[in-house]
């Protein structure tokens, strides 16, 4: 068993409340589950591995500061979890470098300050490909990019639009909302106006499900497809089966991933959980890939100094629900899957991404 006298310590940011407050309960289990299972074991460098949650939400300045006071009253030797791109520029400087920080969300790539290690999925990766299969398969040529207003949608959004010309297609409209946003019927309106095929929806949490509500509402769901890189199950049940008509997603993680090493997890999850605990999608799991990876790390390095790890990251690979991943320049690099809504659940329908592939 591991020792419980030396704890590896590690924050959990996560957001709590807010437009992405749906995700919190998903990467809060997932990460437990993490941390037991290493406890369990032998724990990470012979330790226990403990858990502390600071709230991702709200003015990244305040999570900023809470993640800086945790750091340097020595409660914690590290930093993981899921929080928007504007919260991780505002927490880097501030951690600048003291302890490992290991990022799992999918976010607009760029990230290269030392002691950054990123499990998420880039544009590149996730939405240039398939981009590039709707037009093949679905013959989406016109495009209208919604996003809200914050710099993930926007960085994303200039890297999508290169990619719609690289396939002969066009941006045919282009519209920002606040975090929070009520009122989607302007947003709807442009996308009508525009004659769009297909919607990239660049929206947070339950932004997106209030946008999938109305953009049904309107009926555009009988001739404009979605798509978006962040659209996961908890926002497919909060949509509703019937608004989620032509909606696709591109992940490294689903929840009906039909492999070996996604069953393990899921029995995994249940049997900690049971039946009524929050549902699993790539944004819980995230959390639990982001341990997974600190652990890797911390074990190659044989500790938690962030400047040895960047030495040995680009050693370092694992088998876990995503199946087999490998850090190169830090981030992971791993499969990405395209998945279409079927009601309440994706079905994973195309292999978009196969590392050292194509």
């Amino acid at each position: 068993m591991p020792s419980t006298a030396t704890a590896v310590r590690l924050a959990l940011v996560i957001p709590l409340h807010g437009p992405a407050g749906i995700f919190g309960p998903s990467c809060e289990a997932c990460a437990q589950l993490a941390a037991e299972d290493f406890n369990l074991g032998p724990g990470i460098l012979g330790r226990e591995l403990d858990i502390t949650v600071i709230d991702g939400s709200g003015p990244p300045r305040e999570v900023a500061d809470r993640v800086d006071k945790a750091i340097s009253d020595g409660a914690v030797d590290g930093v993981t979890g899921w929080h928007l791109s504007s919260v991780r520029q505002a927490v880097v400087p501030r951690i600048a470098g003291r302890v490992p920080y290991v990022y799992t969300p999918l976010y607009e790539g760029g990230e290269g300050n030392p002691g950054v290690f990123l499990t998420g999925e880039i544009p590149g990766d996730q939405v240039r490909p398939a981009i590039r299969w709707l037009a093949r398969e679905k013959g989406v040529r016109r495009w209208f990019i919604l996003g809200n207003d914050y710099v993930w949608p926007r960085a994303t959004a200039r890297a999508a639009r290169h990619y719609v010309r690289s396939e002969g297609s066009v941006v045919c409209g282009e519209f920002y909302v606040p975090l929070n946003t009520q009122d989607f019927r302007e947003a709807v309106r442009r996308v009508e106006h525009s004659d769009a095929d297909a919607v990239l929806m660049l929206l947070v949490g339950q932004d997106a499900v209030l946008f999938n509500r109305a953009f049904a509402r309107a009926s555009l769901d009988e001739s404009c497809l979605r798509f978006s890189p962040l659209m996961e199950e908890n926002m497919l049940l909060a949509t509703g089966a019937p608004s989620t008509r032509g909606l696709y997603a591109a992940a490294g993680y689903f929840d009906t991933l039909p492999t070996g090493d996604n069953l393990d997890f899921q029995r995994l999850y249940v049997s900690r959980f049971g039946p009524k605990a929050p549902v699993l999608n790539s944004i819980g799991e995230s959390c639990y890939e982001g341990i997974l990876l600190f652990a890797a790390l911390a074990q190659r390095s044989g500790g938690v100094d962030p400047r040895q790890w960047s030495r040995v990251s680009d050693s370092v690979g694992y088998d876990g629900p995503r199946g087999s991943v490998r850090l190169r320049d830090r981030h992971l690099h791993q499969p990405i899957h395209l998945a279409e809504a079927d009601g309440h659940e994706f079905s994973v329908i195309a292999t978009l991404l196969v590392p050292g592939g194509s």
